[in-house]
């Protein structure tokens, strides 16, 4: 059975993407998933001078392993100002500083949520350009526009929306 490691690029403790990664993961068929928390992956904020006089943080390495245990991802950015959120964009510096190609060529369905009309577009893009240079293999990619509009009581109540992400869950599953 294939093993999907699902997460959101977020710590809130209502995070809007770790719904929809969540929803998203249930969707899959005869696939064993792992959810993540990165409450539970907490790292010192990163610079060069700490990553020299401490070294990579075990948490780093930890997230890291479990990555390389899983056959894909489902990821869903938050995005602030534009961009990733803070504890994401530190995870992913300190990840790339483990390992450079941290991705590891592992099926990818990249996904962003927000509660605006763009639906996290920026970072989605953002994510899009930069994650094949970490040998991220994007397969799907989903943007679910006004969230409280859109999802309710754990799923897309948006028809067109629901059908857009099922396309995309079902080229990750043809990719496993």
């Amino acid at each position: 059975m294939k093993h999907i490691i699902a997460f959101a690029g977020s710590n809130s403790s209502n995070s809007i993407n770790k719904q929809l990664a969540t929803y998203t993961a249930s969707l899959l068929e005869n696939t064993k998933t792992t959810i993540l928390d990165l409450n539970d992956f907490d790292l010192p904020i990163y610079s060069s001078d700490l990553e020299a006089k401490e070294g990579i943080p075990e948490n780093a390495f930890q997230f890291l392993k479990i990555l390389k245990k899983g056959d894909g991802f489902i990821l869903s950015l938050a995005e602030n100002n534009g961009a990733y959120s803070a504890v994401f964009k530190n995870l992913f510096d300190w990840l790339s500083r483990a390992e450079q190609k941290n991705w590891l060529g592992k099926p990818m369905l990249l996904m962003a949520t927000s509660p605006g009309a763009r639906g996290g577009q920026s970072v989605l893009q953002m994510a899009v350009d930069r994650f094949p240079r970490h040998d991220a293999n994007i397969v799907g990619k989903f943007s679910l526009p006004s969230f409280d509009d859109n999802f309710s009581e754990g799923k897309i109540t948006n028809e067109e929306l629901n059908k857009e992400l099922l396309v995309q869950v079902k080229a990750l599953e043809n990719s496993l």
